[in-house]
């Protein structure tokens, strides 16, 4: 069993998912099928590794990768799109969340995934819909249902679930958020006072009306996906995909 960690890095904290309707959405959807987790876990593009504090009991070794070491703990500083240090079939589980569209190569990651877990492994995804440009100039793809499902699929997943984040409400509740939260915090008692006024006048509402309007199917913030890796057949070549794709 892995030990569990109240902070990692000095910057996670359980209160983290009240910092926009978004980041509440994505906690409160993905987060239940983390729980479904077990064996060998890897965090792909793990950052500052915000959930490693709730994986359950049967994960029995969690392990970050990313492009640099945003943590301390991180076991692979490395490409999504060319994981070459990471043996093929030796994770039960893989985590990418709110990755997938930094990658210039989505299909090279997506291949790489299915590469490194076990056959019937389960992979656990989620990317945004509607989002302002972020993490410029890394940021490249936004994802439909549909298109993920079909990215997927090729690369020898069997989609299980495809479950929108939030709605329009989300989005724009996200955007004050990120305003109101970001302005205070170098100030520590008014940004006390702006995570309450946050998460009881944007956080909430927002999520509430997400609910009653019913828009997440047409106008989702986000997904979340789980899918398991088929046991049959060899997953595609990374290089071979990729010489086919245009550059981005």
């Amino acid at each position: 069993m892995i030990e569990r960690e109240r902070t990692i890095g000095g910057c996670i904290s359980p209160r983290r998912r009240l910092w926009s309707p978004v980041a509440f959405g994505l906690y409160a959807t993905l987060l239940p099928r983390l729980r479904h987790a077990s064996g060998r876990l890897l965090d792909v593009g793990c950052g500052s590794m915000p959930y490693r504090l709730y994986v359950p009991p049967s994960v029995t070794s969690y392990e970050g990768m990313d492009v640099e070491a945003r943590t301390a703990g991180v076991t692979y500083i490395g490409d999504a799109q060319d994981m070459n240090q990471v043996m093929a079939k030796s994770y039960d589980f893989v985590l990418c969340s709110e990755v997938l569209e930094h990658l210039p190569r989505p299909e090279a990651a997506i291949a790489e995934m299915a590469r490194i877990l076990k056959p019937s492994g389960q992979l656990l995804l989620s990317v945004p819909f509607l989002s302002r440009l972020h993490e410029e100039p890394h940021d490249y793809f936004r994802y439909t249902e549909h298109g993920l499902r079909a990215l997927l699929e090729r690369h020898e997943f069997e989609v299980r679930e495809i479950v929108p984040i939030g709605s329009v409400f989300s989005f724009l509740g996200h955007q004050i958020s990120t305003l109101l939260i970001a302005g205070t915090w170098g100030m520590p008692v008014v940004r006390e006072l702006a995570f309450g006024v946050n998460a009881a006048l944007i956080v909430l509402p927002c999520r509430m009306l997400d609910r009653l309007t019913g828009l997440a199917r047409k106008l989702p913030a986000g997904y979340v996906v789980v899918a398991k890796r088929v046991a049959h057949g060899p997953a595609a070549d990374p290089d071979e995909v990729t010489a086919a794709l245009p550059e981005p």
